[in-house]
């Protein structure tokens, strides 16, 4: 008898199988990575050294997994929309991802990419360096937040909980699931890329 196969382990091998852990109980240990893959845990780190590599490795996946492409999409505002669209679209497959990610440093090239685009557009709108990352950090935080209310059920609040006549016909009339967080979103960007433009021009 011969000895038995080592599966083939790669990057994205393993990005897939933290990957697996992360969506069904929202963590991962090296592991429990290495016992999903069928090796011995420092078989993991001829390719990724660390958790945070992992992370990485796990990042990038899932931008590629969702076909993110960078690309000038016309006005800076148009632009912004676009990747932000896109942005969101990689992690709402993936919302217990997000709490993970926010705590590790951003390196993959894919994530960095996005981000530099994202600068180089808001920059040339006019937003001042001094306030990029600011304008950055918001745009994060509306994309992850938006990713993570695709999460949300299909009925957020309970109208029958609820005492202000304003929440109770607001609840009546959002409606429910993806229409009500799209809808959501696309005012969140247009509220987002009015102040940005405001930003730019006080500049």
């Amino acid at each position: 008898m011969g000895r038995p196969s080592t599966p083939l382990l790669s990057r994205d091998a393993i990005a897939m199988a933290a990957l697996h852990l992360v969506d069904r109980t929202g963590g991962f240990t090296i592991a429990q990575v290495a016992a999903a893959l069928g090796v011995r845990p420092s078989s993991l780190y001829n390719h990724l050294s660390s958790k945070d590599e992992i992370v990485e490795a796990m990042r990038s996946f899932v931008f590629r997994e969702g076909g993110f492409e960078a690309g000038d999409s016309g006005t800076w505002d148009q632009t912004v929309r676009a990747l932000l669209r896109r942005y969101r679209e990689c992690f709402a497959r993936h919302p217990r991802l997000i709490p993970l990610v926010t705590a590790y440093t951003v390196s993959s090239p894919e994530v960095m990419g996005m981000y530099e685009e994202l600068a180089e557009t808001l920059s040339a709108a006019g937003v001042q360096n001094g306030q990029l990352l600011d304008v950055i950090t918001m745009c994060d935080s509306v994309v992850l937040g938006a990713a993570l209310d695709l999460a949300a059920p299909a009925e957020v609040w309970a109208v029958d909980q609820a005492r202000s006549p304003a929440l109770i016909a607001a609840i009546q009339q959002a409606g429910s699931g993806r229409q009500r967080s799209d809808r959501a979103f696309d005012l969140a960007l247009d509220i987002l890329i009015a102040g940005i433009a405001n930003l730019a021009d006080e500049g």
